[in-house]
């Protein structure tokens, strides 16, 4: 088949003809292996199939050449083979075509770097007005990536808050602010969103019912985890009756039909509901029955992997299963292997929850004292362990403990101080890391030592490229609160950094204006204006009802504080109304009369009591030695306080000195 021809097939085949332009492709392959259109043409059509491993190998056999003119289906094929790093390499050159970038938006949402991908949203919402269907798409993927930024602990960077009007026309907007709303910890929110999701999904006219119900699935699923959170398990069992089909004995028998079925394609969706359901029946009554059920779905492969926040929640819900059938042995050669090949120190998140649950299979099922002194042991071997400096910590500040807890997490903080490898400094001024230590020193009331490792946080972090906001606002406040003027001139320079990246945040301003306000009020006057008036900010507090509230205390009582975590204990004064423990009757003298007063003497030794008399004549001649005032006798001088004469001691060489009878030696 020439050329020509394929190209009259084409001009005539619909978008339903895949199978039939293979073919053609084929027969035109075998005639001519390096024709280029053809090759282009079959590499669509295996796309529009979803063979995208068989488009691979099309496209090492076209070489750089037909990677170089389908680029964009080169691309596509490597992200849905599960490789968005290469595809995000491959689509990044085409920076004028906006079909790339959008590849490029779901490759990078793929690799988890949530940052690029709200960029390049933003980006294609800022430039030409889209068609409707793009820009429903934009919408629904703008929610998704803020949602995943707050999810890992970039709030800063989520740029929605509420939904529109027109976020809540569409059940995937809808659903995606409610998994925003769960990230938040938001979950009366969260649970309102997803019974409009719900709603909209299941009156949805663009769906057939194997597609409403493929839909329908996360949605149960997320309403299930938002349920098992709030504590609400009776309507997480309507939730479970709900999503559950008749035929079906269980959500599980379901899911898996629906797999098999090719409804639900996700193996990560059914994880997460296999994982949601197995908690909700509460069969952790059974461990080994809730083992069974978490272990029975398998690893989702390829494009269709569990993101790293869903992995580490999943990975600590089996190890702690497999602790709770007492698997240890295998929990620590697993869990030991990970580590081997792990960074050390890491502040990644499966690395820590690794050594958590490798020091406690090491413990054997221990808790309190024993299981620490296990811990303290692995903590000696690996003291830059944070996961296991952590652990130690924590069981220290469950036993009262928390001096030791500061110990503890300073030893661990000056070995990485000391180090001399940057990747250590940076963990030493870890953000998280510092919250724990500033928590533990406010629970001592040391104040001194909050502000100067915020301090020195912010100014190791002030030489770094990518700085904390949230550490350097926290750094920036703390020092305000100083009476040293290195520490004003420090903060002053802080907030005048982040006043210049943030000029919009309140905060910023604020710390700006009260920094530099008492060393020049004319450079700050103007920023002055834009901050709400001492007015505005108390005119909702109500003075009466504070005033009947009574005055909440000082910190004048950080004393009593302190203390009270010293383990100080005081009797209480008595009061008047305070009721009179009653005594047993057997616990009482024979001759007890309750109308008698008792003496209040009766606990001091006979002879110190002010009735003592003593008898007979030396009795007497010692009670009268003892007495102040009485008559000095010349014996009474010789005798000591405790009536014995003192011995004249020998002179050193005087002549009474005998001497030593000589003999052998």
């Amino acid at each position: 088949m020439s050329t020509q021809s394929l190209s009259s097939l084409l001009s005539r085949a619909s978008i339903d003809d895949h199978e039939e332009v293979l073919r053609a492709c084929d027969a035109a392959l075998a005639k001519s292996r390096s024709d280029s259109q053809a090759q282009h043409v079959k590499v669509v059509a295996l796309l529009k199939l979803d063979r995208y491993e068989d488009c691979l190998r099309v496209f090492e056999d076209g070489g750089d050449n037909l990677k170089k003119k389908a680029a964009l289906e080169y691309g596509y094929a490597l992200y849905k083979t599960g490789n968005p790093e290469a595809a995000i390499d491959v689509v990044s050159s085409l920076a004028d075509d906006r079909g790339s970038r959008h590849l490029e938006a779901q490759a990078t949402y793929r690799a988890e770097k949530f940052h690029r991908t709200a960029e390049l949203y933003q980006g294609l919402a800022r430039e030409a007005a889209p068609s409707a269907n793009e820009e429903n798409d934009l919408r629904i993927n703008s929610w998704a990536t803020d949602a995943q930024l707050q999810w890992k602990g970039h709030p800063e960077s989520v740029r929605h808050t509420r939904p529109t009007r027109d976020d809540l026309e569409a059940f995937e907007t809808v659903y995606n602010a409610a998994c925003l709303s769960i990230a938040k910890g938001e979950f009366d929110q969260a649970g309102l969103l997803l019974k409009r999701a719900k709603e909209l999904c299941r009156t949805s006219e663009d769906l057939t019912p194997e597609d409403r119900a493929a839909e329908l699935l996360p949605i149960a699923v997320q309403q299930l985890y938002v349920l098992i959170c709030q504590g609400k398990s009776e309507e997480a069992e309507s939730i479970l009756q709900e999503i559950s089909v008749k035929e079906y004995a269980d959500l599980n028998q379901w899911i898996n039909n629906s797999l098999q079925n090719h409804r639900i394609p996700e193996l990560s969706t059914k994880r997460i509901g296999q994982n949601n359901v197995a908690i909700a029946r509460g069969t952790t009554a059974n461990p080994y029955a809730l083992y069974k059920a978490l272990h029975e779905v398998p690893d989702s492969i390829e494009n269709d992997k569990l993101f790293d926040y869903q992995y580490n929640v999943m990975t600590g819900n089996l190890h702690a299963v497999d602790l709770l059938v007492h698997k240890y042995d295998g929990i620590i050669r697993s869990t030991s292997k990970a580590l081997s090949q792990a960074p050390y120190p890491s502040t990644e998140a499966i690395t820590n929850l690794l050594s958590v649950y490798n020091v406690a299979a090491q413990a054997k099922g221990e808790t309190g004292t024993p299981a620490l002194k296990a811990i303290l042991s692995a903590v000696d071997r690996r003291p830059k362990d944070i996961g296991l400096v952590l652990t130690a910590v924590q069981l220290y500040v469950n036993l009262g403990n928390t001096t030791a807890a500061i110990v503890t997490l300073e030893k661990s903080l000056q070995l990485l101080d000391e180090s001399v490898s940057e990747q250590d400094k940076e963990i030493r001024f870890n953000p998280g890391l510092l919250s724990v230590l500033i928590a533990l020193y406010k629970r001592e009331g040391r104040k001194t030592q909050i502000r100067a490792e915020l301090a020195k946080a912010a100014a190791f972090w002030k030489e770094q490229g990518t700085q904390p906001a949230s550490l350097l606002r926290a750094a920036g406040a703390s020092l305000l609160h100083s009476s040293l003027a290195s520490d004003s001139t420090q903060a002053a320079e802080l907030f005048k950094s982040l006043y210049e990246k943030t000029p919009d945040d309140l905060f910023a301003v604020a710390g700006y204006v009260a920094s530099h306000a008492a060393i020049d009020y004319s450079r700050v006057e103007a920023q002055a204006k834009y901050l709400p008036s001492v007015d505005d900010l108390i005119s909702d507090v109500d003075i009466a009802a504070l005033e009947a509230a009574g005055v909440s205390p000082s910190s004048s009582t950080t004393a009593a504080a302190a203390a009270a975590i010293a383990g100080a204990r005081k009797r209480p004064a008595p009061s008047k109304d305070r009721v009179v423990k009653r005594v047993r009757k057997s616990r009482l003298p024979k001759d007890y009369d309750p109308s008698k007063t008792a003496d209040p003497e009766r606990w001091l030794p006979l002879r110190d009591r002010s009735t003592y008399r003593p008898r007979g004549r030396k009795g007497k001649q010692r009670a009268a030695e003892r007495t102040q005032g009485g008559v000095v006798t010349e014996k009474s001088e010789e005798t000591t306080p405790s009536g014995q004469q003192q011995q004249q001691k020998p002179q050193v060489g005087g002549s009474s000195q005998k001497k030593k009878k000589k003999g052998k030696r």
